[in-house]
């Protein structure tokens, strides 16, 4: 038996891996590149289908880590029960979190100022002059304040918006100031401009965004989602837009990818990304850089980073 470490990246295009593991490269291919059995640390395909990233799950006896290289982890977690006890899994934290928070910044400031609109009268060859609304100034709140939460506040922070209120799970003190528990959403949407969403979906956040969540936001919001589709009750949502009260930007929506003829792409008020917030040039240096430092803690027996959970006796 080997100890295989299964990459979705060719190895050796990743300088600086430990000597030790033999490595196997699987993008998530038909064939798998050896016997699951031997894999001791499996790097799950990035940006593919869930289902592809569990396929080899079930197999793999002798597992030790399952790395994701992205944030959130509801992509692997229906799989975990197929594993023994005693597998750490380990998200992509310091990887995603200059790139998701320029999208969100690009989606808030496109949205506020009219681009899509100038981009259709582009094609028109239309001058659309006039005034509209500027992000300075706005209150704007961040549901979901971790890494990403608070990478998008950096960058909130030159835009001399009026006030960043933060929401998590936990309450907590930040240098930069308070975060609410969820409890107290309902108190703090209606003062919100500006709504933006980087929680991870678990199943407290399935559909937080719901009728009453998105009814308690204050006339002419703008709602901006970078977490997960499913964070969002999409029915409840395409009601508020085909009213007009409320406009969105959406970099991940539920269902996805959209099917054409989804009514979502035709709401009045909405601008819809394909969900980029991950994938850009930044995503591949900080990558490797994560899977080395993993790969050395773990070959050198050292605790590893960025560890969300460890299955028990009947799987996580």
């Amino acid at each position: 038996m080997t100890a295989d470490v299964w990459l979705p990246i060719p190895p050796d295009q990743i300088e600086g891996l430990p000597e030790g593991p033999a490595y196997r490269f699987w993008d998530g291919e038909p064939e798998f590149p050896a016997d699951p059995a031997d894999c001791v640390f499996y790097v799950v395909p990035y940006m593919k289908p869930p289902e592809l990233g569990q396929r080899p799950l079930a197999g793999m006896s002798s597992l030790q880590v399952v790395q994701t290289l992205s944030a959130g982890i509801d992509h692997v977690e229906p799989a975990l029960r197929y594993l023994s006890p005693g597998v750490r899994l380990c998200n992509a934290r310091g990887v995603h979190e200059a790139s998701t928070a320029e999208l969100t910044l690009t989606l808030v400031l496109a949205s506020l100022r009219g681009v899509p609109g100038f981009v259709r009268a582009q094609d028109r060859g239309e001058w659309l002059g006039g005034f509209r609304p500027a992000l300075a100034d706005k209150n704007v709140l961040i549901v979901g304040y971790g890494s990403i939460g608070a990478a998008i506040e950096d960058r909130l922070v030159p835009f001399e918006v009026a006030r960043v209120a933060r929401v998590a799970r936990s309450e907590r003190t930040t240098a930069r100031g308070p975060v609410h528990p969820l409890t107290d959403l309902p108190a703090l949407l209606p003062e919100a401009d500006v709504v933006i969403l980087s929680t991870p979906l678990t199943e407290s956040t399935r559909h937080l965004v719901n009728a009453d969540f998105l009814g308690r936001m204050k006339d002419g919001a703008l709602l901006v989602n970078v977490a997960r589709g499913p964070v969002v009750d999409t029915k409840a949502l395409l009601a508020e837009l085909d009213s007009g009260r409320i406009t969105a930007a959406l970099d991940v929506t539920d269902p996805e990818p959209l099917p054409r003829e989804h009514p979502l792409w035709r709401a009045p008020g909405v601008l819809i990304s394909p969900h980029v917030g991950g994938p850009t040039s930044a995503f591949l240096p900080r990558a490797k850089r994560l899977l080395v430092d993993q790969l050395t803690r773990f070959v050198n027996r050292e605790p590893l980073g960025n560890v969300i959970l460890t299955t028990g006796p009947t799987g996580a």
